[in-house]
């Protein structure tokens, strides 16, 4: 069986209000968890306690979500804002390796 090759490239990654996304969506697992709390006896007796765990859980890694879209984040705009002084110093580093080589 011949090996899969895409035939085009893939598109640029959609950008969005990531670190929103991902509060929004801890919250919700988490509003979850409690609402379901005052339930525990009637999961208990049916063995879905599952589902309370499972919001709970989905709270937890968004903790975890959130800390890293953050640092995500701040990479992104610290890459962006290096960039764009490089720009507007004009050639950069470039500019200087060049007129160094042939000052030797």
């Amino acid at each position: 069986m011949a090996k899969w090759t895409p035939k085009h490239e893939a598109p640029e990654p959609l950008e969005g209000p990531v670190v929103a996304t991902i509060v929004g969506g801890t919250i919700l697992w988490f509003v979850l968890f409690l609402a379901q709390l005052p339930f525990y006896g009637w999961f208990d007796d049916r063995g879905a306690t599952w589902w309370i765990w499972t919001c709970l859980a989905g709270a937890g890694l968004g903790l975890i979500g959130i800390w890293y879209v953050r640092g995500r984040d701040a990479a992104l705009k610290r890459a962006a804002a290096e960039e764009a002084a490089r720009a507007e110093s004009g050639t950069g580093a470039a500019g200087a390796g060049a007129s160094g080589a042939g000052d030797s």
